[in-house]
């Protein structure tokens, strides 16, 4: 079988091996491809492994020989899974690999809204506190969390990851999801903290807009480590420069790479990481593990993780 990996170096940027898919077939690794080597690249291919590169209809349709599509993610919106269905091509996902990890990061964002740790490291650094006439000083308010709100909008895996570790900081945890918990409106007017945990769908995109920010509390930090697209970035930027709520902490943006000039980017009290959440080595190599066995299980007529 030949496998032909289309963007591998986010995934793996040398620290991990390729050898579990190595014994699978003859393995071609690239990483990255623009758009117009796509066809090119996985012409011949039986099995594409792709993260962010996008394989469309009419890409699909190019491939005669392609029969399997494994997403190297858990999010596959960057395969036309119902074309891929019409030609009898699979399309895998990896769907546990960074709970822990995207929980972890989303409680860093939290804790420094909190408390600012880096502006805080580097003031000592440039000599604020030897020059300081008392014996402690902050910058910015120190906030807190036991005893307020975390509201989790989407109580999946990670969802409900973070609710445990928000728990376990003495937080009250409220729930919105498709099945369960309270309405949003409720969740977005009694929490001190909102975050986002949701699959992008049609009707989660731009589900956090200028009404919803609006209803949220001055004193409110918003979270999102699940798809940028989930949120207005205008609309926040415009609630966080207006004080409408305090702060945001999001590590995902609805372009990535992003273009010059996102309005978060200048806002106030804005933390932006570039999509980091999944990417420790942990999490990475497991990811890695469980890719590698999807293209097994197919090869072995079992197909694992199968979303179309």
């Amino acid at each position: 079988m030949r496998i032909v990996v289309l963007d591998g170096y986010c995934l793996n940027p040398g620290d991990l091996s390729w050898q579990a898919l190595k014994g699978l077939g003859e393995l071609t690794i690239y990483d990255r491809t623009p758009g117009d080597l796509i066809l090119e690249r996985a012409s011949g291919a039986e099995a594409i492994l792709t993260n962010k590169t996008p394989l469309s209809r009419e890409t699909l349709a190019a491939l005669p020989d392609l029969r399997y599509i494994g997403v190297l993610a858990t999010g596959y919106n960057v395969i036309d899974v119902g074309a891929a269905r019409e030609k009898g091509i699979v399309v895998t996902n990896v769907p546990t690999y960074g709970t822990d990890s995207v929980a972890q990061l989303t409680i860093a964002l939290l804790l420094e809204l909190c408390h600012h740790l880096g502006a805080h490291g580097e003031a000592v650094r440039a000599g604020e506190w030897t020059a300081n006439r008392d014996w402690s000083f902050w910058k910015t308010p120190q906030v807190e969390l036991a005893g307020k709100t975390f509201g989790c909008i989407g109580y999946g895996r990670i969802g409900a990851q973070t609710a445990r570790i928000a728990e376990a900081l003495g937080m009250r945890v409220l729930i919105h999801s498709r099945s369960e918990g309270i309405p949003l409106d409720e969740i977005l007017e009694q929490s001190d903290v909102v975050s986002l945990h949701c699959p992008l769908f049609p009707e989660t995109r731009g589900m956090i807009g200028a009404s919803q920010l609006q209803r949220m509390k001055p004193s409110a930090f918003l979270l999102n480590t699940s798809r940028g697209p989930l949120v207005v970035e205008q609309d926040l930027a415009d609630a966080l420069n207006a004080g409408t709520i305090a702060g945001a902490g999001v590590d995902v943006l609805s372009v990535e790479p992003p273009t010059e000039g996102s309005p978060l980017f200048s806002a106030r009290n804005c933390i932006v990481t570039p999509h980091i959440a999944w990417a420790t080595r942990e999490a990475r190599g497991r990811l890695m593990e469980i890719a590698a066995g999807n293209v097994a299980a197919f090869a072995a007529g079992v197909p694992e993780n199968v979303v179309n």
